[in-house]
């Protein structure tokens, strides 16, 4: 059994490796043991579908969309360590898509969607700014 301050320190020692990993499974672990994905079942089709993902990511409950813009800043600071960390945008993709977007009830098209899944975080990624950058409401 671990102390508080056994998990107090996996949880802010970034500079080690297993813990990076402790901390990417508990954040993974929290999104996934949602009753509903941070990308709401109802927009699902939506995301697969979006022209503008921007305009999309706009019509989200306030408190996604507030968690979506927190998220997907940390992971670009991820990504943006690439060198050291070996997480691409893709990586980062197929690590979080599944997780963050899913449809209520899986089809035969799950292949299909993992891959919408990882592209449309990718696409959220590089496109970061473009999609929460101005905060004009």
């Amino acid at each position: 059994h671990h102390s508080e301050r056994d998990i107090s320190k996996y949880l802010t020692d970034f500079n080690n490796w297993e813990d990076i990993h402790v901390v990417t499974g508990a954040l993974k672990m929290f999104f996934r043991e949602l009753p509903e994905p941070l990308f709401p079942y109802c927009f699902f089709e939506q995301f697969v579908e979006a022209i503008t993902v921007k305009t999309l990511v706009k019509k989200l409950p306030r408190p996604n969309y507030d968690t979506m813009k927190v998220l997907f800043e940390h992971l670009k600071k991820i990504a943006a360590k690439e060198s050291v960390n070996l997480m691409s945008t893709q990586s980062l993709g197929i690590v979080f898509g599944p997780t963050l977007l899913r449809p209520e009830k899986e089809t035969g098209n799950m292949a299909v969607h993992m891959l919408y899944q990882n592209q449309i975080v990718e696409l959220m990624l590089s496109e970061y700014s473009k999609i929460f950058g101005s905060e004009e409401d």
